[in-house]
Formats: structure tokens, C-alpha cells, sequence
């Protein structure tokens, strides 16, 4: 694998035991090792990977581990992005695509993706979306993009089909953009926990 998984990115693992220590029952029965799981935040001191397992309810969501190893396969959210392959989905018809087709038609100075529901949806063909699914967006954010083109990117969400919630992801975390752009403290969510931060671009703030 040329670089560690991210969070929000989706992987494949090579077995059912590859998944460590989930306590959640229903994920006996509904997860098998041809669905993926989803890279979360947090720490381990052995060097395993935080992921998350989905359920078809909204409700179930189960937290547990991987060894790098045990991953076959890996997809970013930017590459859920792709024009084509949106066009190519099952789940044209759905507001969260259509959204997103949408916002792939213009030029953004910065790399983004689709995360949530809808990525998941995406990377799998498995039918969670519904008419009022919302539309989860991650824009890679290794410095503080232009304000400007934030608030371009912001109004055209606004107008989209569906409900949308984009994050910067920061070296350090991740806040919303609706957050950032309000200015002053923002909730920067980090691998040791969630804090209230002026600076997510900043490890000492």
C-alpha cells in the first residue's frame, strides 16, 4: 500500500477475523469480509487501524480494528468523485448524486471527495440511500484554502438537491466548513479526540 489509510477512506479486508475486536452482535450477521469498512479516528498503540463497520440502519454503526495487512483493497473518497463513475452508478437517480454530479462540473482548487451514506453507496451498489439522504463531502485541506472560493463552494451547496455537509480535513483533524467560515473557535476533530481550536492548521494551538 503506497500510504496509510485516511480517514473516511473505505477498505476491503482479506477475511471475517481480519476485523478486530467488535462487540456489537449484529455484525456477526450482517457484516462479511466483501463489504468495507470505513477508517475512523483514533490511536492504537499496537499500530492498528481505526475502522468502522455499517449496518443497514442508521442506528448501527460498530467501532473496531484491522493490521494494515489484512487490507486487499482501499478507495478514497476523491475517487467517488469521478464524474463518470457517478453517471455510472446505480444511484443516478438519487438527490445526493445528482448533487455531486453537479459540483463536478466546475474547477475547485482543491482536491475533494464523497463520504457518508452516499460514498458508501457508491463504493458498494448497496441501495442506502433514500429521497432525503443527505450528501457528505470532504474537501483535502493541507493549508487554509481561499476564503473566497470556500464561500463560492458553500453557496453552490446551498442550492443543491439534497442537504450537504462538506469538512476540510486539516494535517490535524477535521472541522466543518460551515464552522470555519462563522470564524472564531471550531470543533477540530483529531485522531485523540475532539477540541475546540482558532488555528486546525496549527499542532501547538
Amino acid at each position: 500500500m503506497l500510504s496509510p489509510p485516511r480517514p473516511h477512506d473505505l477498505l476491503w479486508l482479506s477475511s471475517v477475523q481480519a476485523l478486530e475486536d467488535i462487540q456489537d452482535k449484529w455484525v456477526d450477521d450482517l457484516w462479511h469480509y466483501g463489504l468495507p469498512v470505513v477508517v475512523r479516528r483514533d490511536t492504537d498503540t499496537d499500530g492498528r487501524i481505526p475502522v468502522g463497520v455499517r449496518g443497514m440502519k442508521r442506528g448501527q454503526r460498530a467501532a473496531g480494528w484491522v493490521q494494515a495487512a489484512a487490507i486487499t483493497r482501499l478507495v478514497m473518497p476523491e475517487t467517488l468523485a469521478d464524474k463518470q463513475t457517478l453517471l455510472r452508478s446505480s444511484h443516478l437517480s438519487q438527490p445526493p448524486v445528482q448533487a455531486a454530479i453537479t459540483l463536478t462540473d466546475q474547477h475547485w482548487p482543491w482536491s475533494w471527495g464523497i463520504t457518508g451514506s452516499t460514498g458508501y453507496a457508491l463504493a458498494t451498489n448497496i441501495p442506502v440511500l433514500h429521497a432525503d439522504s443527505d450528501l457528505d463531502l470532504l474537501i483535502r485541506a493541507p493549508s487554509p484554502p481561499d476564503r473566497e472560493a470556500l464561500l463560492h463552494w458553500q453557496s453552490q451547496t446551498v442550492s443543491l438537491p439534497c442537504r450537504v455537509d462538506t469538512q476540510l480535513a486539516t494535517p490535524f483533524g477535521a472541522v466543518a466548513l460551515s464552522e470555519w467560515l462563522r470564524g472564531g473557535r471550531v470543533l477540530l476533530k483529531t485522531s485523540q479526540g475532539p477540541r475546540l481550536t482558532k488555528a486546525p492548521w496549527n499542532s501547538e494551538e
